[in-house]
């Protein structure tokens, strides 16, 4: 009966350490909407309060473009023309809060930014605020769009801001993404190697 109750330990040790190794959701984000340029970088799919075609209007209680999946492929001026593309853009330096219905550990923040050199104002952001932590963002060669991973961020709660800072006069952002930790490959191995020599103990005694 003890291997049994040890056994049940373990596997629900396993699946804690499964469960902690799950991505991240957020529930809605609350933020100031994007601005109009030569076309107008509005988060136009957000399903909140607030208006989603008027310039820096308060957004809250909803999920949009940023956390849609849709990755932009390419520049702010190809992806976006004429009009409702994938990216969010801005004139000022957003502070955007995540919410999580329950209380949630984030360890990597991903975000797709746009670097377009200089071409039309937009820019890598020069650095990237997280739970009060500045990240700073190495230039990247070229000038495609690419992925920010900001690791170690080590916050636990239900309310995230991300503040993106601005290089140049605008910052254009299409996604982001949270994960936790995930145990080393030798952690899970362990576990199931334990589960397995308690299960063979068990059928010996009996």
């Amino acid at each position: 009966m003890k291997h049994v109750r040890l056994c049940a330990a373990l596997a629900a040790c396993c699946a804690s350490t499964l469960a902690a190794a799950a991505t991240p959701v957020a529930n809605s984000y609350d933020m100031l909407n994007g601005n109009t340029g030569s076309y107008h970088y509005w988060d136009d799919t957000y399903t909140g309060a607030g208006c989603v075609t008027c310039d820096n209007a308060s957004l809250s209680g909803g999920l949009g473009q940023l956390t849609d999946g849709i990755v932009a492929s390419d520049n702010w001026f190809v992806t976006e023309a004429p009009g409702h593309g994938p990216y969010v853009g801005w004139t000022l330096d957003p502070t955007i809060k995540f919410h999580f219905n329950a209380s949630t550990n984030v360890d990597t923040v991903k975000i797709h930014f746009d670097d377009a050199d200089g071409a039309g104002g937009v820019s890598a952001p020069s650095a990237v605020i997280i739970n009060g932590n500045t990240y700073t963002v190495a230039e990247p060669a070229g000038s495609a769009p690419f992925w920010f991973t900001a690791n170690g961020v080590g916050f636990t709660g239900n309310d995230l801001n991300v503040t993106f800072v601005r290089k140049n006069a605008w910052v254009f952002a299409s996604e982001v993404q949270f994960a936790n930790a995930v145990p080393e490959p030798e952690t899970y191995a362990m576990m199931l190697a334990g589960l397995a020599l308690i299960g063979v103990a068990a059928r010996r005694r009996r």
